[in-house]
């Protein structure tokens, strides 16, 4: 039996997975082939939100850049998960429209079901 940690990430992850490959962002695996660090980043934004059930998608946004700052990831142009860079490192005023509202499905998402 899987805790409810691992079920509502797995929920979070193929949530955003689904609204990325939307809007033509086709490159995050399914859940059971997502990376370790993929998951743990997972589970820590539902964390984030389930004890913070008032924190909107812009706190939602700062916890993931924190997470990832401290992970050693940096600014860059394009997503390149080897080498640790990724476009959406800026702060959520600056993130286009569908990256803001993948930040609000966190949260909707995990408090949906928590």
């Amino acid at each position: 039996m899987i805790s409810d940690l691992e079920a509502i990430s797995r929920a979070v992850h193929e949530g955003v997975r689904a609204w990325s490959a939307a809007h033509g962002q086709a490159d995050i695996p399914a859940w059971d082939k997502a990376p370790d660090w993929m998951k743990a980043s997972t589970q820590e934004s539902v964390q984030f939100v389930q004890a913070n059930p008032q924190a909107d998608a812009g706190a939602q946004h700062e916890q993931w850049m924190a997470q990832r700052l401290a992970d050693g990831w940096t600014y860059g142009e394009t997503r390149d998960d080897d080498a640790k860079h990724h476009p959406m490192l800026v702060p959520f005023e600056d993130l286009p429209e569908f990256e803001k509202k993948k930040d609000a499905l966190v949260c909707a998402i995990v408090l949906a079901l928590s």
